[in-house]
């Protein structure tokens, strides 16, 4: 497996991806409206101009996983980080999200999963993240919102 830049070719096969990854979660809360499984090309397309992204693949060059990020004022944010169910539960979440912290370094991160993604909640935890506040989005979606204070020199 190898971690690099997407380029703009890649958009399409991430949002494929990123549309099949987070059918668990829509699963788990029982709610298929959540943003990633809703956003388009076009929606995607803008966010790359405004993020990094940066998409892991396998020895076949198949897009296994993916994250993004953009830098606000010291801040990254890190955005979507997802992995192919079929691959989930082998450190590959993890890698991504060191190698998104080497290419942003910040001051500080932020990023945000559903309170009921156990998964993320403790991948965020073991990576020094800290939890520190929530947002009720609807009456089945609350998200939880971790931090992790980190190096001086911002993200391009």
């Amino acid at each position: 497996m190898r971690i690099v830049k997407a380029d703009p070719s890649d958009l399409k096969a991430i949002l494929e991806l990123q549309h099949l990854s987070y059918q668990q979660e829509a699963e788990s809360l029982n709610d298929f409206t959540i943003q990633p499984l809703l956003q388009t090309y076009d929606e995607i397309g803008q966010e790359y101009r405004k993020c990094l992204f940066l998409k892991a693949e396998d020895e076949n060059n198949e897009i296994i996983g993916s994250v993004r990020a953009y830098n606000d004022s010291g801040t990254t944010f890190v955005c979507k980080v997802f992995v192919h169910p079929r691959l989930q539960g082998q450190r590959i979440g993890e890698k991504l999200l060191l190698a998104i912290e080497r290419e942003c370094p910040a001051a500080r991160y932020e990023l945000f999963t559903s309170n009921k993604n156990t998964r993320g909640l403790r991948l965020y935890e073991r990576l020094g993240y800290v939890w520190f506040r929530e947002q009720k989005v609807s009456d089945r979606l609350t998200f939880a919102f971790f931090e992790k204070q980190a190096r001086q020199t911002p993200c391009p």
